[in-house]
């Protein structure tokens, strides 16, 4: 003795089941990406996890009447100024787009 249940009955069924129990509807069985949505989000506890960096020039930044002196950078600018002096610093931009500028050629020695 077999009972038969209609196939609409059996939708309807698990469509209310959906909403007494806050899961989704999908007959289709489509890919919703429903399981990484449910997922705790991790970026709170990652936050959490690593301590706050202690940025010099933030502060140097923020707080212009404590002159506070950020060593590093100092010492990135003075050695920035002594490659300049000895012509090892940065190239010079060219005055517009699309011009090349060579550097000057080898001499060549006769010997």
């Amino acid at each position: 003795m077999s009972i038969f249940v209609p196939a609409s009955r059996l939708r309807a069924l698990k469509q209310l089941r959906c909403t007494i129990f806050q899961t989704s509807y999908n007959p289709e069985s489509l890919r919703t990406g429903a399981k990484y949505f449910r997922a705790r989000l991790r970026g709170p506890s990652m936050l959490a996890y690593y301590p706050q960096t202690f940025d010099i020039a933030r502060i140097a930044r923020q707080y212009p009447d404590l002159e506070i002196v950020n060593e590093d950078e100092e010492e990135r600018l003075q050695d920035v100024l002594e490659r300049k002096k000895r012509g090892k610093g940065p190239p010079k931009k060219a005055k517009s787009k699309g011009i090349f500028v060579a550097p000057p050629p080898f001499a060549c020695f006769e010997y």
